[in-house]
């Protein structure tokens, strides 16, 4: 698991954004299976305005990081993060949930000041 983000900063320098190896594992076979190469895409992490509470966490695949991307590996994953989205999201982590209540991708922000009864979206 690297630490560093892949432009040159480290955890003191740059903020962090962690992935757990389940989440890593659930996003590259996703990856591998639209056909993506996983040296080169990756998982675009964001958020936007919407839901009650104001902001939500989106999520897609992207073949490359775009020029002001902040890149994060974490095993084998490639995450991108735009600018705009990192100031809400620093030192998140990122996991997969697989249980009987909900099932998928969960950001673990430590930012959020209050969240909408759906958990659906955030505030900070």
């Amino acid at each position: 698991m690297s630490t560093d983000s892949m432009d040159g900063g480290t955890a003191e320098t740059q903020p962090e954004i962690e992935v757990t190896e389940d989440a890593a594992e659930q996003a590259l076979s996703l990856l591998e299976g639209e056909g993506l190469d996983v040296t080169e895409a990756g998982l675009r992490l964001f958020v936007q305005q919407g839901g009650c509470a104001g902001l939500s966490y989106g999520m897609r695949f992207d073949d490359e990081p775009d020029e002001d991307d902040t890149i994060y590996e974490h095993h084998d994953l490639r995450v991108f993060v735009d600018p705009a989205s990192l100031k809400y999201i620093e030192g998140s982590v990122l996991d997969y949930e697989d249980g009987l209540q909900a099932e998928g991708f969960h950001v673990d922000n430590p930012n959020v000041v209050s969240e909408c009864g759906c958990g659906e979206s955030f505030r900070t």
